[in-house]
């Protein structure tokens, strides 16, 4: 029996043997990827992010009066590290790294670990009224900033001894739980409960099934929420400046901020700084950002 096509026969040897219907497709589909609105708003975009760091690299590389006097688009001459040095001596940058490394890493687990198990308990007693109005409780909560609550909360972890960076990271964790229960129990509304009843006959326990079978499924949005949560607790200034009544024990954002008054004219120190603070959240997103991607298209598709 033949195979042959009459459009692949047609086309003369050493030639593309395209069919007329599929170049035709794949023309539609060539002319759909241009778009020039969506083009010139992505370069607008990408100038909007790149613009700023190039100022901010530059002037972390000049001396003090080529950044004072000069031009912020001049390229620094000549090249120096000074700035760097002064600013890691200045900040005590150590020691403000290693208070705010601890927040975000207290934050990060335990916004995975506690939103998993209360969106895990939701879910899985949505029948129970109580069950379902404490996630109703939670989404009114995502509605109460943390500003409009700092002064009860000043005067709460104070009380409590808590006026810590270990107090500072069980606020990040109680006031993200609300979002982050949402994102999760949508999630796990997608897991088949079979899953789990396969491994309760094997004698498998709530404890057993959640952190052998459950968590490792919810691996992807728990990479979102983590990402999230280290992002909004490594840049957060507002909640350890109020919080954390010990100088000596806050973080780098709130270290940066004497730039701003007493050494105003330093801006290559400044930016230096900056740039060393902002350092561990970019290589981050860089390392896990097709994690997040994957997290939410996922639960998009779900």
């Amino acid at each position: 029996m033949s195979t042959a096509t009459p459009a692949v026969s047609a086309a003369p040897a050493g030639s593309p043997t395209l069919a007329p219907t599929a170049r035709r497709r794949r023309g539609r589909v060539g002319r759909e990827r241009i778009s020039w609105t969506t083009t010139m708003l992505l370069m607008v975009g990408s100038l909007a992010v790149l613009v700023p760091l190039y100022i901010t690299v530059n002037m972390a590389l000049k001396t003090t009066e080529q950044a004072v006097g000069g031009n912020a688009f001049a390229l620094p001459n000549p090249f120096t590290f000074s700035s760097f040095v002064e600013a890691w001596n200045l900040t005590n940058f150590p020691r403000g790294f290693a208070i705010s490394i601890f927040i975000t890493v207290v934050a990060v687990v335990g916004e995975i670990v506690i939103s998993a198990l209360a969106a895990y308990a939701i879910v899985r007693n949505w029948d129970r009224r109580a069950f379902r109005w404490s996630f109703f409780y939670l989404l009114a909560a995502m509605f109460i900033p943390f500003p409009v609550v700092a002064l009860p909360q000043i005067q709460l972890t104070g009380m409590l001894g808590l006026d810590n960076p270990l107090g500072v990271a069980i606020l990040h964790i109680a006031f993200s739980l609300a979002f982050n229960t949402l994102l999760l129990t949508a999630f796990l509304r997608t897991i088949p409960l079979e899953l789990e009843e396969s491994m309760r006959m094997d004698g498998a326990g709530t404890w057993k099934v959640f952190w052998k079978l459950i968590l490792p499924l919810l691996a992807p949005m728990c990479a979102t929420v983590g990402i999230f949560a280290f992002i909004a607790s490594w840049n957060d200034f507002m909640m350890p400046s109020l919080i954390i009544s010990d100088p000596t024990l806050q973080t780098i954002p709130v270290l940066q901020n004497m730039f701003q008054t007493q050494f105003s004219n330093s801006y290559n120190v400044a930016f230096a700084s900056y740039l060393m603070a902002m350092a561990p959240a970019i290589i981050v997103y860089l390392f896990a950002q097709r994690w997040v991607m994957s997290g939410l298209t996922q639960g998009a598709i779900k």
